[in-house]
C-alpha cells in the first residue's frame, strides 16, 4: 500500500470514530447494584467449637497477659491509632523517616517501662515468668518487628550474655540497670567478614598484666562489628566477643563489657561507630558498625563464668575442651531462636487473618448467568493458596509451644535437644513466615500492596528473621549433622535410638499400604508411619552417601558437605516428623467433639500437604504414584471442609481487631471519599 492510500485509510478512521452516535443516542446501560459489605460473621456458618477453648490450644499460655498489653499499646497515642472507616487501627506510621522511627521506638519503649512491661524480663527466674516475657515478646513483635528487636538486642541478648557468662560481680552490677533501662546494652558479635561462623572473628583481646587490662583491637576492615543493633544511636555499653591471646596463644571466643558511650551520649575514646544505613525493614532499629582502637577493659569485665584470667595473667577455665567452650557462649542465641520462631508464627497468623477475612467479602466473576460474584474464598483454588497455610501455621504454633516449654524447663541434660529443636523450628517456621505473607499478599491482590494492610510491608519487616541468628540454612546442616552424630554413635554402641523423638528407629520399619482410601490418608497412624519412614531412610541414605565420600578419601567435613542434598532432606523430614507429632499430642488431650474434630481435620491437611510439597516421597518410593495423587486429591477434599471454619479459626488466633488492617472488615467504606476525612 502506497503512503497516500494508507494516509487515506487512517482519515477514514478517524472520521468513522468521529461520526459515531453520541452516547445520549445510544441504548441506556443497565447498572449493577453497587458492592456492598457484608460482616463474614453474618454470612458465614456459627462455629461449632469454643473459640477460647482453640485460642489456649494455639496461645498456650499467658492469655489475659497478652490482652493487657494489646489494650495498653491500643491506649496510647504513641502507637499511632488511626481511624479507617468505623474503626480504629494501630500500625506503625512506615512513611516516617528512619531517624523519626527510631525516636518514636525509643519513646515507645519508655512508654512500656513505665507501666512495668519488662519487669522480670532479666531479673526474674522460673519457667512463668519466662513465659510470660514470651508471651509479651509476641505481642509487641505482632505490633512492630523494629520495637521488638531493640528490646531483644537489650533485653534477651545483652541481658542474657550478663546472666549466662557473668557471674554475681557482673549480675549485681548490670542486671537491675538494664531492667530499668538505665544501661541500654547491645551485642557484638557479628562481624563484616563473619556472621554464621563465629569462630572465625577477627575482633582481638590482648591481657596486659601491668595493667590488669584487656586491651581491644579491630585488625582490619573485616574484623569491624556489623549490624550491631542498638549501637548506631542508643547503646551505652555493648558485649564485644573477640578472641583472647593469652602469652600469644588464642584461646578462643570469650566476652567482656565495654562502656562505649558516656552519659552524654557521646562515643568514647578509642571507640569509632558509624550507621549501618537505610535498610528494607527494621528502620526502627539503629544497627551500628563498631571498630575498636587499643580499648581498654578492666580484668574485671571479662564474663567469666566459663573461664577468667587471672592477676597474673594465668589462664583458668572448668571447660577444658575450646569447642565445649565455644558452645557454652554460644547459649544466648538458643533463647533468641526461641523467641524468632514463636514470633514467626504469630506473624503468619496475622496475614491469614487478614487474607481470610478478605477472600470472605472480597467477590470476583460469577459462575453462572445473572448470579452474583463470588466470594474469593469460595473459589477451590483460592481455598488451595490459604486453607493449608492455616493447617500449617496451626500446627507449628503447637510446635512451638512445645520449643518455649522445652526452653523455660532446661536442664544440662536437654541443652543438646533444645539446640537442635530450636535450629529447626526456626528454620522451619520463618520459611513458613515468609511463604505466608507473600500468598496472602498476592491473594489480597493490589490492597495487600499498600501499606496500612500490614501484609506488604511485614514482607520487608520480616525477611531478616531467615538469616539472623543463625543463617536457616546453616542451621538446618547443623540439625542434619547432630541427627547423623545420634544414628553412628547408635550404631557404634548398638544400643536404642532414644531422644529427639528417633525412638520410632528402634521399631521395625513402617509399612505403608498400597491402597490409600480416604480414612486411611486421615489417619494418624498413617501419616507418622509415612513421615518416620521417610525420615529413617533419609538418615540412612545421609549415613551411607557420607561414608562412601570418606571411603573414596574425603575428609569426613568434607563427605558432609558433599552429601548437602540429603542433609537438606533429612533435616526437613525430622522437623516435620516432630511438628506432626507434637500437633497430634495436643489433639489427642482434647475431649471428643467438634474442636478435637477440626484439630484432625488441620492435622490431616498438615500431614498431606508435607507429602504433597516433597518430592522425596516420590523420588525414593515411599509413595507409588498413585498414592502421591490420591494424597494431593484429599489435600483438595480437606480445603472444602476446612472452608466452612476457616473464619472460626482465624478468629481464635488471638488478635485484636485494631491488630489488622482496614481490608480484614469493610474495605469498601475505608476506602470511601467520606474516609479520607479521618487521615
Amino acid at each position: 500500500m502506497d503512503p497516500q492510500s494508507a494516509a487515506a485509510r487512517h482519515v477514514a478512521i478517524i472520521a468513522g470514530h468521529l461520526n459515531c452516535p453520541s452516547p445520549s443516542a445510544a441504548a441506556p446501560l443497565a447498572l449493577a447494584a453497587c458492592l456492598h459489605y457484608d460482616p463474614p460473621e453474618l454470612s458465614e456458618k456459627p462455629p461449632a467449637f469454643d473459640l477460647a477453648t482453640l485460642r489456649r490450644v494455639l496461645d498456650g499460655h499467658d492469655l489475659a497477659a497478652r490482652d493487657w498489653l494489646f489494650r495498653l499499646m491500643e491506649e496510647s497515642p504513641l502507637f499511632c491509632p488511626r481511624g479507617r472507616g468505623d474503626r480504629t487501627f494501630v500500625v506503625p506510621d512506615y512513611n516516617q523517616t528512619k531517624e523519626q522511627q527510631r525516636a518514636v521506638t525509643m519513646r515507645r519503649i519508655e512508654y512500656l517501662l513505665h507501666r512495668r512491661v519488662f519487669e522480670g524480663w532479666v531479673t526474674g527466674s522460673g519457667p512463668e515468668a519466662e513465659l510470660r516475657k514470651l508471651a509479651f515478646f509476641e505481642c509487641i513483635a505482632i505490633y512492630d518487628h523494629s520495637l521488638s528487636i531493640k528490646l531483644g538486642v537489650t533485653y534477651f541478648l545483652w541481658g542474657g550474655a550478663i546472666r549466662f557468662f557473668g557471674t554475681k560481680r557482673h549480675h549485681d552490677k548490670w542486671l537491675k540497670a538494664t531492667e530499668d533501662y538505665q544501661v541500654k546494652g547491645c551485642f557484638a558479635m557479628t562481624e563484616l567478614g563473619h556472621g554464621s561462623n563465629v569462630r572465625g572473628i577477627e575482633t582481638i583481646a590482648t591481657y596486659d598484666t601491668n595493667t590488669r587490662e584487656f586491651v581491644i583491637n579491630t585488625p582490619c576492615e573485616s574484623a569491624q562489628k556489623y549490624w550491631i543493633g542498638g549501637a548506631a544511636n542508643d547503646a551505652t555499653h555493648t558485649i564485644i566477643f573477640s578472641q583472647l591471646l593469652i602469652n600469644g596463644i588464642s584461646q578462643g571466643i570469650h566476652a567482656f563489657v565495654a562502656q562505649i558511650r558516656d552519659v552524654d551520649g557521646n562515643v568514647r575514646p578509642n571507640v569509632r561507630i558509624a550507621d549501618c544505613g537505610h535498610k528494607t525493614g527494621l528502620n526502627g532499629v539503629d544497627n551500628g558498625r563498631i571498630w575498636f582502637d587499643n580499648l581498654r577493659v578492666p580484668r574485671e569485665d571479662l564474663l567469666n563464668s566459663v573461664a577468667d584470667v587471672l592477676p597474673d595473667g594465668q589462664y583458668v577455665s572448668s571447660i577444658k575442651d575450646k569447642d565445649k567452650r565455644f558452645a557454652a557462649f554460644m547459649a544466648p542465641l538458643t533463647f533468641g531462636r526461641v523467641n524468632i520462631a514463636a514470633t514467626a508464627v504469630y506473624i503468619s497468623k496475622v496475614a491469614l487473618a487478614i487474607a481470610v477475612r478478605y477472600g470472605l467479602t472480597r467477590r470476583a466473576f460469577s459462575i453462572s448467568a445473572n448470579g452474583p460474584e463470588v466470594p474469593l474464598l469460595d473459589y477451590p483454588s483460592h481455598q488451595w493458596r490459604l486453607l493449608p497455610l492455616i493447617a500449617k501455621t496451626c500446627a507449628m504454633s503447637s510446635a512451638a509451644n512445645y520449643l518455649k516449654r522445652l526452653y523455660v524447663k532446661r536442664t544440662p541434660e536437654t541443652n543438646k535437644s533444645i539446640h537442635i529443636y530450636s535450629s529447626s523450628l526456626k528454620a522451619t517456621l520463618t520459611w513458613h513466615n515468609m511463604r505466608t505473607l507473600q500468598e496472602c499478599r498476592k491473594a489480597c491482590g493490589g490492597q495487600g500492596l499498600k501499606t496500612e494492610n500490614r501484609i506488604g510491608i511485614l514482607i520487608g519487616e520480616y525477611d531478616v528473621q531467615s538469616t539472623f541468628e543463625g543463617d536457616n540454612n546453616v542451621l538446618m546442616q547443623q540439625v542434619s549433622k547432630a541427627l547423623l552424630a545420634e544414628y553412628l554413635a547408635a550404631e557404634k554402641m548398638k544400643s536404642p535410638f532414644e531422644g529427639l523423638g528417633l525412638e520410632h528407629m528402634n521399631d521395625p520399619c513402617p509399612i505403608i499400604p498400597a491402597d490409600l482410601t480416604s480414612c486411611t490418608l486421615r489417619s494418624i497412624k498413617f501419616q507418622l508411619d509415612l513421615l518416620c519412614l521417610r525420615e529413617r531412610d533419609l538418615l540412612g541414605r545421609y549415613a551411607s552417601e557420607v561414608s562412601q565420600y570418606q571411603a573414596h578419601g574425603e575428609s569426613k567435613q568434607m563427605a558432609v558437605l558433599l552429601s548437602h542434598q540429603l542433609a537438606d532432606e533429612l533435616a526437613r523430614a525430622f522437623t516435620e516428623r516432630t511438628i506432626l507429632q507434637i500437633f497430634a499430642d495436643d489433639e489427642m488431650i482434647q475431649s471428643a467433639g467438634p474442636l478435637k474434630e477440626l484439630l484432625g481435620l488441620l492435622r490431616s491437611m498438615y500431614a498431606l500437604i508435607c507429602v504433597e510439597e516433597d518430592a522425596s516421597f516420590l523420588r525414593y518410593g515411599y509413595l507409588s504414584l498413585e498414592s502421591a495423587a490420591a494424597a494431593r486429591k484429599e489435600v483438595m477434599k480437606l480445603c472444602g471442609e476446612l472452608r466452612p471454619d476457616a473464619l472460626s479459626v482465624v478468629s481464635s488466633f488471638g488478635i485484636p481487631d485494631a491488630f489488622l488492617s482496614p481490608i480484614a472488615f469493610d474495605w469498601i467504606q475505608a476506602n470511601s471519599w467520606a474516609s479520607l476525612s479521618n487521615e
